[in-house]
């Protein structure tokens, strides 16, 4: 888990130095998908686990790959340009509460109890704290309104594959792999499009990018899986927590970035709405359920 949470959420910091580097937002989401695919093709290869070959899984892995893959790269990029890297981890901590929405809208979340209920609204009321739009220097701009996007559009990407993609006989690692093929794919007209002619392919840059794509995407993919394996889904989502923690720190220790009082008080607001939003009623006990069910004097 600590491996997965700073490799993760170490992916800001390698956006902000591949930027300062001169790689442009398509730049990095095209290398980082290519650099990502080929590290699970390589793994999926090893398990022997085949991509799938039918049509219809292939046109909802488009799909999935667009709004988890290539626009939320893209969006990252784009708010980066303006937002310090430790704000991009921090307002990726909203994807949660994106998801929490999209599925209440949807209808898949049934019931809303009013303790997540409360942790959706704190959440958001957090992300406003974040960008106190009241005063002028306030942070709402279109950089972070783009990072608030790349967020939202994670939650419907995994709304998606949730209920096209996951548990129709596909192997996780190869459908992770083919996704990122997919949204390799996509990226290639709009890196036609920005051109490559300005780029200055340096040590730093390769770095940035080279860690990014293999790591921060490839290898955190397949720590994913492996995690939600060996210790259940619920177990791994945690890691969210950790994510605006590492990249608050990177930011400071790396970039020397500063975030004032607000910023880290509206973080924190963030983060306990997302622990209540993920509250769940416990199951209730044999007796209870007896004694509900009218038989409690039988059992007596």
């Amino acid at each position: 888990m600590g491996g997965l949470a700073l490799l993760w959420g170490s992916a800001f910091l390698w956006i902000k130095l591949a930027l300062d580097s001169g790689l442009t937002p398509f730049h990095i989401a095209f290398v980082r998908s290519a650099l990502g695919s080929a590290v699970l093709l390589v793994l999926a290869r090893g398990a022997r686990q085949r991509l799938p070959r039918d049509r219809g899984t292939w046109g909802h892995l488009v799909v999935a790959a667009l709004f988890c893959n290539a626009l939320p790269f893209l969006l990252f990029g784009i708010g980066e340009r303006t937002v310090d890297s430790g704000l991009a981890g921090v307002l990726h901590a909203t994807t949660p509460l994106w998801s929490v929405l999209i599925s209440t809208l949807i209808g898949t979340e049934r019931t809303m109890h009013p303790v997540r209920l409360g942790g959706l609204l704190l959440g958001f009321a957090g992300t406003l704290v974040i960008f106190a739009p009241w005063e002028a220097t306030g942070l709402l701009s279109g950089g972070a309104l783009a990072l608030l996007g790349a967020s939202a559009s994670y939650a419907v990407g995994f709304a998606y594959m949730g209920s096209r993609l996951t548990g129709r006989g596909t192997a996780p690692l190869a459908l992770s792999a083919a996704q990122l093929v997919a949204a390799t794919a996509l990226g290639v007209p709009a890196l036609l499009a920005d051109g490559t002619a300005h780029v200055d392919l340096g040590p730093r840059v390769v770095l940035a990018v080279a860690v990014l794509g293999i790591c921060s995407t490839g290898f955190t993919f397949y720590l994913s899986y492996r995690l939600i394996a060996d210790e259940g889904a619920t177990s791994t989502a945690t890691i969210g927590y950790l994510l605006p923690v590492v990249s608050v720190a990177l930011g400071a220790i790396v970039l020397d970035e500063e975030l004032g009082l607000r910023v880290i008080a509206g973080a924190a607001v963030v983060l306990t709405g997302v622990a209540a939003t993920r509250w769940r009623t416990r199951p209730s006990s044999p007796a209870r359920t007896a004694d509900r069910a009218g038989l409690g004097s039988v059992r007596k």
